[in-house]
């Protein structure tokens, strides 16, 4: 029996008291109205239990995750006794790396199992990071202005109405904190690399992880983010060298790319 089949079998043997401790009880039903693509999120829960497996279909998060932590670090002063949420958390790679460096994180998904794997995974860890089964508009609703840093990565071109999401972010946002977004552009370059390339040719990723029709322009980021209190600061690209199996930081954002923003 390998590793994770062990914890898994771990996992079902631990009290109920356990299990439930550090994420709030679930609920099933999604309201139609939520800013939620329920086959979004059935995509994600169905290889959830691979999330923290390095080798599998969310390899190239773990990969790039170095080079976003630090772009967050360095953008953001440092996170050490910082309020951070993360929104979008799935199963807790980019959550987890945050609280090590002494944040004070809170994770937010609609994904029921991604929140479970994440859970089970801090308390391997020994990491402490309070998992949410929330939409990001409903969180607002409740904490405004109540975070130093937000981060909403790789989560925008998931849900049907991007925009909204946007304007979350700014409202949970202390004056003067941080937000972070990362997306794809939506062009031809980025259908090929990040649809073509990594799913079919390279195998990144598992076909259909993407719609290239949800990849937004830098542009449309920029002129949701205007409509807001945020201010963009900063804008990189992320780029993959299928020569050197390396993934970078760098000025083109045709693809990948991240944007830091500040509220005024």
């Amino acid at each position: 029996m390998n590793q994770f089949a062990v914890n898994q079998f771990a996992v079902k043997q631990l009290p109920g008291a356990l299990l439930l401790m550090n994420v709030k009880t679930p609920d099933s039903h999604i309201p139609s109205h939520a800013n939620v693509d329920q086959q979004e999120i059935e995509k994600f829960e169905a290889v959830a239990s691979r999330w923290w497996d390095l080798d599998g279909e969310f390899k190239p998060l773990h990969r790039i995750n170095p080079l976003r932590l630090n772009y967050i670090l360095q953008r953001a002063d440092g996170l050490f006794g910082k309020k951070v949420l993360d929104v979008g958390c799935g199963g807790g790679i980019l959550s987890e790396s945050m609280a090590r460096e002494g944040a004070e994180v809170t994770g937010l998904d609609m994904g029921f199992e991604p929140l479970q794997v994440a859970r089970l995974h801090a308390l391997e860890s020994g990491v402490s990071v309070s998992y949410v089964q929330e939409t990001v508009e409903n969180h607002a609703a409740q904490y405004q202005r109540t975070y130093d840093v937000v981060t909403c990565l790789e989560m925008l071109e998931h849900v049907p109405d991007p925009e909204s999401v946007v304007r979350a972010c700014a409202k949970l946002v202390k004056p003067g904190g941080h937000v972070f977004f990362s997306t794809i552009n939506r062009n031809r370059k980025a259908w090929l690399m990040a649809v073509v390339g990594a799913e079919y040719i390279l195998k990144m990723v598992p076909k259909g992880t993407h719609d290239a029709k949800k990849f937004i322009r830098p542009s449309e980021m920029i002129s949701w983010i205007d409509k807001t209190t945020l201010k963009e600061q900063h804008i990189i690209g992320l780029h993959y060298n299928l020569l050197t199996d390396k993934f970078r930081l760098g000025r083109n954002v045709d693809v990948n790319y991240m944007l830091h923003t500040q509220s005024v």
